[in-house]
């Protein structure tokens, strides 16, 4: 198969594939890779079945085509095809929640020199560190991956990029409690949808809707939070997306939790290590209970770095500045200092993110 036919046959599939004939695509393509002669040609095709895959929730599947991927890149000796297969290596290893390798080789993205598609992955590349150091709990560094990103998005006139790390921060807040921004980005990420995605693919709605989905929720707007589930898993019942299939099916059962429409919702975990060993006066155990949760905040400096309180205990309007440090806003507020508190870099105005 030489490269005009392989071009049609990967356009083909391409053409199945939106219309939702799933199965038929995967079959075109696997085709190409088998036939094709044209290395080029392969790559792009294996790029088709990297995504297909992990739409699909196809995790493992979409890692082994990666790493043909990467070994075709090597067979071109292009740094750029290098670039977009490390990319795919990263964000199958990110799917698999192997966070660790997921940055090794985001690392790997950024260390490539001379690529001339770096400005357009490079937001990509940062999106998924971003990423796997939200999965890690290492927030700080999230923050920073993800400020990355969006002035990747800003610079390059990219609505797509930045739509996917509105989502990204959308999870970001939501884990360390400031539910306000949790609601905030993804209602960025739908503005930016209803404004530019007539020509994107019907998984950047569904994707805006859950995490809108989740904010609400824990703002306990139970209505809007159920409305906006809905939405976003009958897109992903339409395309096949188990994943987000998955995650609506979690996040419905949340809102019935809250609105006390299951039994289960009056199970609750009490009883915590620490209050566990302090009713039973087993002070030895508490104390280390203690030490080991300080030690976890001091980790991932989720803590105030103005009043010392921990961040994420309770719902509370955070800010963040430019250099990435958190603070509570009150706190910047009654400090009244233009510089950053803890590094003393100038923090320009607060908002960047």
């Amino acid at each position: 198969m030489g490269q005009d036919q392989t071009k049609q046959q990967i356009e083909k599939g391409l053409q199945l594939y939106q219309s939702n004939q799933t199965e038929k695509a995967l079959q075109v393509w696997m085709k190409v890779l088998e036939k094709s002669s044209d290395l080029v040609g392969r790559f792009r095709v294996l790029g088709c079945l990297v995504t297909a895959h992990s739409e699909m929730g196809r995790y493992k599947e979409m890692l082994k085509f990666a790493v043909v991927q990467i070994d075709t890149a090597r067979e071109l000796e292009d740094a750029d095809f290098l670039l977009e297969g490390y990319l795919n290596l990263a964000r199958s290893n990110e799917k698999l929640c192997e966070f660790h390798k997921t940055i090794s080789y985001c690392k790997t993205c950024l260390g490539l020199p001379g690529t001339r598609a770096s400005a357009q992955l490079g937001g990509q590349v940062s999106l998924s560190m971003g990423n796997a150091f939200l999965g890690l709990s290492l927030f700080q560094k999230a923050l920073e991956s993800f400020e990355k990103a969006l002035r990747y998005a800003h610079n390059n006139d990219d609505a797509m990029l930045e739509c996917r790390v509105c989502c990204s921060l959308g999870s970001f807040y939501a884990q360390v409690k400031d539910y306000e921004k949790a609601l905030f980005f993804p209602c960025k990420a739908a503005e930016l949808v209803n404004d530019y995605g007539k020509g994107w693919s019907l998984k950047y709605r569904a994707m805006s809707q859950y995490h809108m989905a989740v904010a609400y929720r824990l703002l306990g707007h139970l209505g809007s939070a159920m409305e906006c589930c809905e939405e976003s898993m009958k897109i992903a019942l339409q395309h096949g997306d188990r994943p987000l299939q998955a995650l609506c099916l979690l996040c419905f059962a949340d809102i019935h939790r809250s609105r006390g429409d299951l039994e289960l919702s009056q199970l609750k975990l009490h009883c915590l290590s620490e209050s566990i060993c302090r009713s039973k006066g087993l002070q030895r155990e508490l104390r280390a209970h203690v030490v080991r949760f300080h030690e976890c905040v001091e980790e991932t400096e989720l803590y105030c770095g103005l009043c010392g309180e921990s961040i994420g205990e309770r719902n509370s309007r955070l800010q963040a500045l430019p250099c990435s440090h958190i603070f509570h806003l009150r706190c910047l507020q009654n400090n009244g200092t233009r510089s950053c508190p803890n590094c003393r870099r100038s923090s320009m105005k607060p908002g960047f993110v």
